[in-house]
């Protein structure tokens, strides 16, 4: 029962993770940007994070950094993408890649540096109830933050008025144009809110997950949130199931090998990435039911007056 709790809790945090990253490219393919970026900013991130829980102590004021660092780096990709009208695939691949050389060169001082002792949560009362108590409700609060945000991205998406503009501005910019809203502005600002939510999962990841810093340590989790939009069909609640699904998976690897289970190590490393892909394939053999969700002018650049 313990080691059950255990995986439970640690799905949890895992899934986190992903889940901040991948709301975050939802709420920028929502409004019609594909921002491959999602890697480098969070390696950015988290050396920011990390960096600033060394030389203060707060944790809160890491994960401000780490929301702050990504938000700069994806204003930087929304000015290149939407006002300069560069390829967005090729810019976020750009930025993905001088994320991995930038933070490497940031974190060089930072590789041997330890962090203060870690803090527990807990929930009073509901943290002693048998396996629920360990498994649920002594995490960290970042979980529960992330589990609201997406409550309050699925009520701001499909309840406010701000919501639909957004999404209308994703299906058709144009008309959005002609009915008088500035599509670059939200666009922009949509691309700032997904680059700080990438920020604040980077972040995460070097103070709580794994309080350290490595180079190259985000290991693919950008990737891997930028898949989770489309497996989720761009709706929040798939998002954070999914999410959760792939931090299963990545907590299985190490629950197996507690257990003795004799299978390569190289292999269980495999299995969050191995699932990925299975998944793509699985939901790319429907086109139309993609077609459907997705917003209609993902990724297509935007001219106004043309």
């Amino acid at each position: 029962m313990d080691a059950i709790a255990l995986l439970i809790a640690a799905t949890l945090n895992s899934g986190t993770v992903l889940a901040l990253a991948a709301l975050g490219l939802l709420i920028n393919e929502r409004a019609g940007i594909v921002n491959l970026g999602a890697e480098g900013m969070m390696l950015i991130a988290a050396i920011a994070g990390f960096a600033t829980a060394v030389h203060t102590g707060n944790d809160w004021l890491a994960f401000a950094a780490g929301a702050g660092a990504g938000a700069l780096l994806a204003a930087t990709f929304g000015v290149l993408v939407i006002w300069l009208n560069t390829n967005q695939y090729a810019t976020g691949l750009a930025l993905s890649l001088f994320g991995s050389g930038f933070s490497a060169f940031l974190g060089i001082n930072f590789v041997q540096a330890k962090l203060s002792e870690r803090p527990h949560f807990e929930l009073p009362f509901l943290a002693d109830i048998p396996l629920l108590g360990p498994a649920l409700f002594r995490q960290h609060p970042m979980v529960y933050a992330a589990i609201a945000l997406t409550a309050g991205l699925a009520w701001f998406l499909y309840r406010s008025r701000a919501g639909l503009v957004l999404r209308a501005v994703g299906e058709s910019p144009e008309s959005a144009h002609a009915l008088g809203y500035p599509v670059r502005r939200i666009r922009l600002a949509a691309v700032l809110a997904g680059g700080a939510l990438c920020g604040l999962s980077g972040a995460y990841i070097s103070v709580v997950y794994t309080p350290l810093w490595v180079e190259g340590m985000i290991a693919g989790k950008g990737w891997i949130a930028l898949a989770l939009t489309t497996f989720a069909t761009w709706r929040p609640a798939r998002v954070l199931l999914g999410a959760y699904l792939f931090g299963g998976v990545t907590m299985l690897q190490f629950y197996l090998q507690g257990e003795g289970v004799q299978v390569s190590a190289q292999l269980l490393t495999m299995l969050p990435y191995l699932s990925t892909i299975v998944v793509l394939v699985l939901i790319s053999r429907n086109a139309g039911w993609i077609r459907v969700n997705m917003p209609a002018s993902l990724g297509k650049p935007f001219f106004p007056g043309s």
